[in-house]
């Protein structure tokens, strides 16, 4: 072979193994897809039913929250609950990884009477002031100790 032949084929050889790298590296690591945050609200059996819809002042309502991390890094969420536009309770931080989920019964108390008393649920990414996604307002009921 001559000197021009066998540097032809050692160029050959190693754009053959770049291209066989090319495809391994393409097909083992696909490119991430939409990039998004599950944020769910469940009545305490589980199911999407079964809310709170009337209370007593000073009764716990309680819910089930769920976040699952779609974002393709590691994520920490919290959770405000606010009832007529005043915090009641915070939740978190949560740290969730790529695909990771988190759900889990909380509650809330409302201090007063009234009808038509607005909760939300608000998510909110570590550092971020303003909520990521929001559930609510929802109405409840709240009737005075008997």
């Amino acid at each position: 072979m001559s000197t021009r032949d066998k540097v032809l084929s050692s160029v050959l050889g190693l754009l053959v193994l770049a291209v066989i790298g090319a495809i391994a590296y393409v097909t083992t690591s696909p490119p991430p897809g939409e990039k998004f945050t599950e944020f769910y609200i469940l009545g305490v059996e589980g199911k999407a039913e079964g809310y709170p819809r009337e209370l007593v002042v000073g009764e716990e309502g309680k819910v089930r929250l769920g976040i699952v991390n779609h974002e393709y890094q590691v994520m920490s969420y919290r959770v405000v609950i606010r009832i007529d536009g005043m915090q009641n309770n915070e939740i978190g931080p949560v740290a969730l990884e790529h695909a990771e989920g988190w759900e889990q019964e909380i509650g809330f108390v409302l201090g007063k009477a009234g009808e038509n008393q607005e909760v939300e649920f608000l998510l909110f990414r570590e550092g971020e002031d303003e909520p990521y996604t929001t559930h609510g307002p929802f109405l409840l009921d709240v009737k005075e100790k008997e």
